[in-house]
């Protein structure tokens, strides 16, 4: 047993970005007393923010949901402001519309920017090189940035330490239960499988694919989830690609982008990227599949497709895989639309799960949780 109290006004579970974020705005925006972060990792930051593609949208990705785009739009800048130390902005951002296959044509993307009010130029003949141009119709300049989650982590740290937010790590929360009156309990594992329970008022679920593996009280969540074991290949590119990013769209679809974390790249494709999916399902551990899936690489088969578009990825060395669980809404599979997920379970009052797909989702999150009432037991 430790020494941790066993009293709180709230309880994270989940210590990613999203986990870590919604404890320092309980703690420092919402003024409550004691809030306590559980993470099964040895550390913070460490999956799901960690192993992705890196990227701060700004709309374009999103030209089939409006709504998605729009709000990535409004949120890069603000992004860029709360977290400029963790912002990689010095390379050259590029989106390039496949000629063949494509759900969107470049006059539509083009259009499409100018709606939701994102900075789109053609790009210059120097640029153009990269491409094959019997199979890329336009090429366009964009505003589009990469994040450092170890930067990111870096500040988590210091901001929950320094709202007074208590962080056990290598701690697993097992199951939320209606507890005495109007509080929850919590029962976690910890190191050596030591099991302890503690109460609060508020439990926030945030543990992106294993939102529905905690028992208990816990219901299922309304929303149907997909889970996909994916492949982010991380790549050392040629003098030629060292200070571009580049996207193609919208059917062939792949991207490159800086992978500041590591000082490579990420090279993903919307065929081998994805090695297997599942419906989620409470029992189904994402991770324990993770953890059994042999992980072999597709990066020749990312590379022998995505050169014939940019030849120059020839030249590009696979350094390593970023092999990882990514959770998407079921009925968002259509649109790419990549909303928020926030559920207030009425069967645990008091208790929400909550999760995004993108790393600028945590502002739709914060307003959401901005127009609900929370109290500590000091007030």
């Amino acid at each position: 047993m430790t020494d941790i109290a066993t009293d709180f006004d709230a309880v994270v579970i989940g210590g990613g970005f999203y986990g870590a974020a919604i404890s320092i705005y309980l703690a420092k925006q919402r003024k409550l007393k004691r809030v306590l972060l559980l993470e099964q990792e040895s550390s913070l930051l460490k999956r799901a923010s960690y192993n992705n593609q890196a990227r701060v949208h700004n709309g374009y990705h999103y030209p089939r949901s409006f709504t998605t785009a729009y709000r990535s739009r409004i949120n890069l800048p603000k992004f860029v402001r709360d977290w400029p130390e963790a912002v990689k902005q010095d390379f050259t951002k590029l989106y390039a519309i496949a000629r063949r296959n494509s759900k969107v044509t470049a006059k539509q993307f083009e259009r499409f920017c100018r709606e939701i009010g994102a900075t789109i130029q053609p790009a210059d003949s120097t640029l153009r090189k990269l491409f094959e141009p019997r199979l890329i119709e336009d090429v366009f300049l964009v505003e589009e940035y990469a994040f450092d989650s170890t930067k990111l982590a870096d500040w988590a740290e210091q901001e929950l330490t320094a709202c007074g937010v208590r962080v056990l790590t290598s701690t697993k929360a097992k199951a939320v239960l209606n507890g005495l009156g109007s509080t929850l309990d919590v029962q976690m594992e910890r190191p050596g499988g030591d099991t302890e329970q503690i109460s609060c008022r508020y439990v926030f679920n945030c543990t992106y694919s294993g939102l529905n593996q905690i028992s208990g009280n816990f219901p299922m969540l309304r929303t149907e989830l997909k889970q996909e074991i994916t492949e982010m290949a991380l790549m050392k590119m040629p003098p030629e690609l060292e200070k571009v990013g580049i996207t193609v769209m919208d059917g062939p679809f792949f991207s490159m982008m800086p992978f500041p974390a590591r000082g490579l790249h990420t090279l993903s494709h919307v065929r081998y990227t994805p090695h297997m999916h599942w419906c989620d399902q409470r029992g189904l551990n994402p991770y324990e599949e993770l953890r059994k899936y042999p992980l072999d690489t597709r990066v020749d088969r990312m590379v022998r497709d995505v050169s014939r578009y940019i030849p120059a990825l020839l030249d590009a060395c696979h350094v390593d895989s970023l092999f990882e669980v990514k959770t998407v809404l079921v009925k968002n599979e259509g649109d790419d639309g990549r909303p928020i997920l926030f559920e207030k379970h009425t069967e645990l009052l008091g208790c929400y799960s909550v999760l995004g797909g993108k790393i600028d989702n945590i502002y739709d999150v914060l307003e959401k949780l901005d127009t609900e009432q929370f109290s500590s037991t000091d007030n």
